[in-house]
This record gives C-alpha cells, sequence and structure tokens, in this order.
C-alpha cells in the first residue's frame, strides 16, 4: 500500500473535520446568536435545531476525525451539509448584493458534502479507529 492510500484518507477526514468541529463549538459559544439564525431563516424549534446541529457537527466531526463510525458519521453530515446549503445558502433568493457570497458557500456545501459520500462510500480508510491501524 502506498503512501497515498494510506494516508490520503486520514488527510481528507482531517480537512473535512476541520469544516464541522470548529463550526460546532462556534455556535455552542454563542448559541443565542445561533438560535438568532436560524429563527431568521423560519425554521422551527430553533433551539432544538440548535443544539441538534451543535451537537452533530462536534460529535459528527469528531468521528470523522478519528475514523470512528466514520461511514454513518460521513452520511449524517453529508444531509446535514445538503440542507445548510438549501436553507442557508439559497443564493437563488438573496438580494443581488449578496447572491456570489451565498452562491459560493451553497456549492462548497456540496462539494464538501462529495468529499463525506466518499467516506461513507468507501470507509475511513486504513488509518482510523474503525480499522485499528493506526501505526
Amino acid at each position: 500500500m502506498g503512501f497515498i492510500e494510506k494516508f490520503g484518507p486520514l488527510v481528507g477526514r482531517v480537512l473535512l473535520a476541520l469544516m464541522f468541529v470548529p463550526s460546532g463549538f462556534s455556535k455552542a459559544g454563542n448559541f443565542e446568536g445561533t438560535v438568532g439564525y436560524i429563527t431568521s431563516k423560519g425554521l422551527p424549534l430553533p433551539p432544538v435545531l440548535a443544539g441538534g446541529t451543535i451537537a452533530l457537527e462536534i460529535v459528527g466531526g469528531l468521528a470523522l476525525l478519528l475514523g470512528l463510525k466514520a461511514r454513518w458519521a460521513a452520511l449524517a453530515l453529508a444531509v446535514f451539509a445538503v440542507l445548510a446549503a438549501l436553507f442557508f445558502h439559497n443564493f437563488w433568493a438573496v438580494p443581488p448584493a449578496d447572491q456570489m457570497a451565498q452562491s459560493i458557500a451553497f456549492y462548497k456545501n456540496l462539494a464538501i458534502t462529495g468529499g463525506l459520500l466518499f467516506v461513507a462510500a468507501f470507509g475511513p480508510g486504513p488509518v482510523s479507529v474503525d480499522k485499528h491501524d493506526l501505526g
């Protein structure tokens, strides 16, 4: 097994996790702001959604990082990323001045979803808790 085959999936998981773990802690540190943002989008039960989002980003992100139940974590985070793109980066429904930034965020979420689906489909790679090859 070559270097890329062994360590590429690990690096990929680390980079994907960097999108979720710090974001989850940031949302937790500004819970009221997170609830306010969810409220501004007209979604139901903003405090519940905020708590669920924080838990998913931190727990799912750490699971992805470690390669622990990584397929399930990646699948859950992929669904979350698509929903976040649709509800929070709906560039087609914002003023023209905001469309470019929201469009970029929308397509970044979709690209992240693509990476997560690779993990869900092919697993965490050999250097992961799931594979027990951490050396």
